[in-house]
């Protein structure tokens, strides 16, 4: 899904939860509440109000006035789910204030799959922050966690936040290095 090439400005139809950016806490923004909507990828959405930057959720999108784009999970129709499927999905992914999916920011820093005696598998990821201060962590582990788990034969899925190595724009993908104008 590509990024909204511009600001549009919404009032709010109802009362809908946010996230606050980058502090991570939930807060309700009321209804009649102008937002400027600045980025809707991976199918949440990014609004700047009340001086602040908020992620709503892709079951809120009815709120901005606009049917929720939430992508399907990126994955072969039949069959079991493999590593590439698994990567597709978290390029689904998205850090509210980056307009880059966290895979090519360099986010992802190990991922695997494990068979479980139901024959169903597990999906383990390793991934970290752009800065160990973000409080969106829980939130953008939480949207990975329920996409993989969207994703065929998949029975578990563990998403862990880890700091070690520390973030480096060094990190960052050709392909987000190109999005983001770093090239």
């Amino acid at each position: 899904m590509p990024a909204m090439q511009s600001v549009s400005t919404v009032v709010l139809t109802r009362d809908c939860d946010a996230v606050q950016i980058p502090a991570g806490n939930t807060v309700a923004l009321p209804a009649g509440t102008e937002v400027d909507i600045t980025q809707t990828l991976g199918g949440s959405y990014t609004v700047h109000a009340m001086g602040g930057l908020f992620r709503i959720a892709p079951k809120d999108a009815d709120a901005l006035g606009l049917k929720s784009e939430a992508p399907a999970a990126a994955a072969p129709a039949t069959g079991n789910v493999d590593e590439k499927a698994v990567w597709d999905c978290l390029r689904t992914c998205y850090d509210p204030e980056i307009p880059v999916n966290i895979v090519d920011l360099g986010l992802v820093y190990d991922m695997g799959i494990e068979d479980l005696p139901s024959g169903n598998k597990k999906v383990f990821v390793k991934m970290t922050l752009t800065a160990p201060g973000c409080g969106m962590g829980a939130t953008i582990a939480g949207d990975a966690q329920q996409k993989i788990l969207m994703l065929p034969t998949v029975e578990d899925a563990s998403v862990e936040i880890v700091w070690d190595p520390p973030w480096h724009q060094s990190m960052i993908t050709a392909e987000g290095r190109r999005l983001l104008g770093l090239e």
